[in-house]
């Protein structure tokens, strides 16, 4: 595999790039912000997605993508189009001019964040978005179903929760996705076989989680951590119960 990581510079790709890299898989790094390798074996790409140019140079002889770049947190509609929506299909028609075979699309759980807090959800249940954000990432997991059905790339959707280091506030104990568990799906979603284009819920095994996540145990994922290890400390520390699944997001 020949692996580009979008947005290497973010929180989740900071968190990433060692550890792919520490599987020997090849690493095109990619951001518009200026980063420095963490390791000899990766390579940089500096650059606005946007631009076909950046594409091109970022997907030459790529396999495929973990496609993390993008606003990350809700903010006016012209923004979000541009980063979320305009710079996903520009990387989406560069993987298909490169023959790129498959897409790995940071989702997220404010595609379903207007739910009440506690709901149990399957992948099946009707969005729900609490914001242009989610709307955005309702926008990627349509055109990754639609670079799958008419062009044939793969593509999976990771819905992920709340992926933090360890889970610091009630909300979390149902949504935390953990940073091993993150390293192991994201393997999984890039290495196991896939009859189409699949989303799955970017979660660990939360004893009180939301998401029904079948959908992800047959990539292969099994998921090692628990936000439940950390609910004692959180409870004594206290923090807000939200009335939404998407938390702040839902009642900004």
């Amino acid at each position: 595999m020949s692996l580009v990581l979008t947005g290497a510079g973010g929180q989740l790709g900071r968190v990433l790039r060692p550890r792919l890299l520490a599987r020997g898989i090849p690493l095109r790094a990619v951001d518009i912000s200026p980063i420095t390798p963490v390791d000899p074996r990766e390579t940089i790409v500096i650059g606005d997605l946007r631009d076909a140019g950046v594409v091109d140079e970022a997907l030459e002889g790529a396999t495929a993508v973990l496609h993390l770049a993008g606003t990350s947190v809700e903010r006016p509609l012209p923004e979000i189009i541009e980063n979320n929506l305009v710079a996903l299909h520009a990387l989406y028609e560069g993987a298909r001019r490169h023959g790129v075979g498959r897409v790995v699309f940071a989702s997220s759980n404010h595609t379903i964040g207007m739910y009440p807090a506690g709901q149990k959800l399957r992948l099946s249940d009707p969005y729900r978005p609490d914001g242009f954000y989610g709307i955005s990432k309702i926008w990627g997991e349509a055109i990754g179903r639609l670079y799958r059905d008419k062009y044939g790339i793969e593509g999976v959707a990771l819905r992920i929760g709340s992926a933090l280091t360890r889970p610091t506030e009630p909300r979390h104990l149902a949504t935390w996705l953990g940073d091993d568990d993150l390293e192991q799906l994201v393997v999984q979603s890039l290495t196991a076989p896939i009859s189409g284009y699949q989303p799955v819920w970017g979660v660990s095994a939360n004893t009180r989680g939301w998401w029904d996540n079948g959908e992800a145990a047959e990539l292969g994922y099994q998921p090692s951590q628990n936000a439940e290890d950390f609910a004692a400390e959180i409870m004594k520390t206290g923090g807000r119960d939200w009335v939404f699944q998407g938390g702040s997001f839902a009642e900004d």
